[in-house]
């Protein structure tokens, strides 16, 4: 972590660039790696199915249904026990559910993925029961998994799940999104930190796989499918010409 700046936006930028150039460099092979397995699976008519908890949502946001994102996507979220299996939505009050590995079972059957599919599993900790267990599950059904961790984090703490596997053991491909123990990354003066890096480093590993993927299916001469924003004025007949390909199959919920 960054000490002796300070805590200001100024310092966190400063102490941000870096880290940025390291994710970057570090993650070169795995990016390369999980465009071809992500490409492979549009060719073939696959999804991206993606997913995380807590924070980590965002990594499969990031991912699924976005403009200027790939149209074949899906994001699992744990609330799909409730918008779409039919579980009490007070199951969501716990604030430990992400460790449960019993959730994982459900959530696959809710995604109903095709064999062709990829799973992009997100958590910082790479430690939690419905995370390990998910990405677990999928490669036991054959699919390529792609997880977006923090190493340095993973390696610090147990795991949470009953086999005592991490996210990365269950893993095709990890990229490690260079977050610091704790994920903030300016030291506070009575000791702690503030500043949280693992969103912006995740989000930055999204779009270089979502970058080498359309690379990719240009080269092979087809055209991506993409999305354009909805708030241009085109963007909506656009993205429905696009969705209506993969009919039945893409899900769309808050």
């Amino acid at each position: 972590m960054a000490t002796g700046t300070g805590v200001s936006a100024q310092a966190y930028v400063e102490a941000l660039r870096p880290l940025l150039d390291r994710v970057v460099a570090s993650s070169e092979q795995g990016v390369q790696r999980a465009a071809e397995l992500i490409a492979g699976a549009v060719r073939a008519g696959g999804l991206v199915q993606a997913f995380g908890t807590g924070h980590s949502e965002a990594l499969a946001m990031e991912f699924s249904g976005r403009a200027g994102g790939l149209v074949p996507t899906n994001r699992i979220a744990l609330r799909d026990i409730v918008i779409h299996g039919g579980a009490h939505p007070s199951v969501l009050a716990d604030g430990t559910i992400e460790r449960d590995p019993a959730l994982a079972a459900r959530l696959y059957e809710l995604a109903g993925p095709s064999p062709a599919d990829v799973f992009v599993v997100a958590s910082n900790s790479g430690v939690n029961g419905s995370t390990v267990e998910l990405a677990r599950i999928a490669r036991e059904h054959g699919h390529a998994v792609v997880a977006v961790t923090s190493l340095t984090q993973t390696d610090q703490v147990p795991s949470r799940h009953p086999s005592g596997l991490r996210l990365r053991d269950v893993a095709d491909v990890v990229l490690d999104n260079g977050a610091p123990y704790g994920d903030s990354i300016l030291d506070l003066p009575g000791g702690g930190s503030v500043c949280a890096v693992s969103s912006i480093t995740g989000a930055l590993l999204a779009q270089l796989v979502v970058a080498e993927v359309v690379r990719r299916l240009l080269e092979n001469g087809v055209v991506p499918p993409v999305y354009l924003s909805a708030n241009v004025p085109e963007g909506d007949a656009h993205n429905r010409a696009l969705e209506d390909r993969y009919a039945g199959r893409l899900r769309r919920t808050a």
